[in-house]
């Protein structure tokens, strides 16, 4: 099913993917280098875990270390310095796990988990990934699969696909890290289909 969301004004119009575009763009790094699963492992943190950009960038090694009655967790940093704690995918886990062992830096656990290929600025590469960077690597992929997309996009693909599912909105309100369950709603798409009125729910 080929389904781009859009959101009705005034909020922006920010595309939701589908599931099988979903799951191409988190199949669209395929060697086996360092970036390839350095990017492997940001697609699947993004989609997985609904962050945004800024969020992403501000992970340490460390943050997706925590655990939770025997769960393992990703800390994030979110907006107003509040923090969140998310369980962590199974699928993310050990995508970032190969990433570290490859790229070599899982003992560094102050540093930046995700780590740039290049620095035309500074030549270093044991900062954080830009925010920048993160854009262009899911505009660059998806461009690839003939749907582009910004990295915001993977956030709403990400609390889409949850409500779809019947996620508790609140839950998901609290996973996004929104102050106002308002703006969860957006992209509650339950609301324009037919099949989740309340008519249907009525049983006499």
């Amino acid at each position: 099913m080929t389904t781009f969301y859009t959101y009705p004004e005034p909020t922006r119009k920010t595309p939701a993917l589908g599931d099988h575009q979903a799951r191409k763009l988190l199949d669209a790094p395929q060697d086996d280098s360092i970036k390839s699963k350095r990017d492997r492992a940001i697609l699947s943190t993004l989609l997985f875990h609904a962050l945004r950009r800024a969020e992403l960038c501000k992970l340490k090694v460390r943050d997706f270390r925590h655990a939770r009655k025997g769960v393992p967790h990703l800390k994030v940093s979110g907006k107003g310095g509040k923090t969140r704690y998310l369980p962590l995918h199974p699928g993310t886990n050990g995508l970032i796990n190969d990433y570290l062992d490859a790229a070599g830096h899982g003992t560094d656990e102050n540093g930046a988990l995700f780590r740039p290929m290049k620095n035309n600025a500074t030549g270093r590469l044991d900062m954080a990934i830009t925010a920048d960077g993160v854009y262009r690597l899911v505009r660059s992929y998806s461009a690839q699969l003939g749907f582009e997309i910004g990295a915001h996009a993977l956030r709403a693909t990400a609390a889409t696909n949850a409500l779809d599912h019947q996620a508790d909105i609140a839950k998901v309100q609290e996973w996004l890290g929104h102050a106002n369950i308002a703006t969860t709603r957006i992209y509650d798409h339950r609301r324009t289909r037919p099949e989740d009125s309340p008519t249907f729910k009525v049983a006499y």
